[in-house]
Parts: C-alpha cells; sequence; structure tokens
C-alpha cells in the first residue's frame, strides 16, 4: 500500500509506476518506439518528451523537414501520457501496478493540431498537461518545440478514460 501523501503537495511517484509507465509508453506502445518518443519528465502537472530527428522521419526531404504526421501523432501520444499521468496521481491510495492497468480503456476521441512553424531541427521537445480530467474523458493541451524552445505546433485533445 502506498503511503499517505500530503494533499497539498503534487504526489510523487513511486519508482515501480515510473518504470511501468517508460515500459509502456516507450516500449508497449510500438508507434511511440518508431516514432523515438522518449519520456523526460513525469510529473502531475505537465509531462515531457524529446524526439531525435532521424532520416526515417522526414517529411518533406529538400528541407530535411519533420514530416506533420510525426507532430500529429507525437502530440497525440503526449496528450495520452499527461493523462495517464493524471490517473495515476488521482489514485495514489492505490498499488502501483493497479494504476497502471487503468490505462487499458484510454484512447483519443478528438485531436486537433496547429502547425505554426516548420519542423526544422536535430531534436524536438515536447510537453503536454490535462485541462480537465474527468470521469469519462479528459481534456488535454499539448505543445511540440524546436530545440531552441520556439514553438513549432500546437495541439489540444480529447481521450476517453473509462
Amino acid at each position: 500500500m502506498t503511503p499517505p501523501q500530503d494533499p497539498a503537495q503534487p504526489p510523487v511517484f513511486e519508482p515501480e509506476f515510473v518504470a511501468g509507465l517508460k515500459s509502456i509508453f516507450e516500449d508497449k506502445i510500438v508507434f511511440n518506439r518508431v516514432l523515438g518518443l522518449k519520456i523526460v519528465d513525469l510529473s502531475p502537472e505537465r509531462v515531457r518528451a524529446r524526439i531525435d530527428m532521424r532520416p526515417e522521419l522526414v517529411g518533406h526531404f529538400s528541407y530535411n523537414r519533420i514530416h506533420g504526421g510525426v507532430i500529429s501523432a507525437g502530440l497525440d501520444a503526449m496528450g495520452g501520457l499527461a493523462v495517464m499521468v493524471a490517473i495515476g496521481a488521482r489514485h495514489m491510495d492505490e498499488p502501483p501496478g493497479q494504476r497502471l492497468h487503468r490505462f487499458a480503456k484510454l484512447g483519443t476521441i478528438d485531436l486537433r493540431v496547429d502547425y505554426l512553424r516548420p519542423g526544422i531541427g536535430e531534436h524536438f521537445e515536447l510537453s503536454a498537461e490535462v485541462m480537465r480530467l474527468g470521469s469519462r474523458v479528459a481534456s488535454t493541451r499539448m505543445e511540440f518545440r524546436g530545440a531552441d524552445g520556439k514553438l513549432l505546433s500546437c495541439g489540444s485533445g480529447a481521450y476517453i478514460v473509462s
């Protein structure tokens, strides 16, 4: 059983939960592995990840620009990850393994992506936050940034959670 935490402080996730979440996100969701998505930070307020540019991700060969589908898929994955973390934080009274099983029904309902600038660079940083976590639906906001921190694309998503 997880020890009680101060409700005024954001929850601190157990190493078992973090390792399980990384395994699900980076390995078991095979498409995330194809994209090269790697988690950088997991906190209840915001999740962050990174994609290193590779030739397989090029969408426009003349400019070595990342494919728009990689951007949208990355933002969608990040929205889902933010929801996973929010669910995990909401149920800190449960053991880590039980919380990890709560993600079985998670799925995208709606996704919107705004492409603001061309995705050119050696790597990209993605982040997401949950705007609202309801009992059935969660709403998220996501960002896709260049290595210099410039906002390249942003998105919002809705996810089924039950």
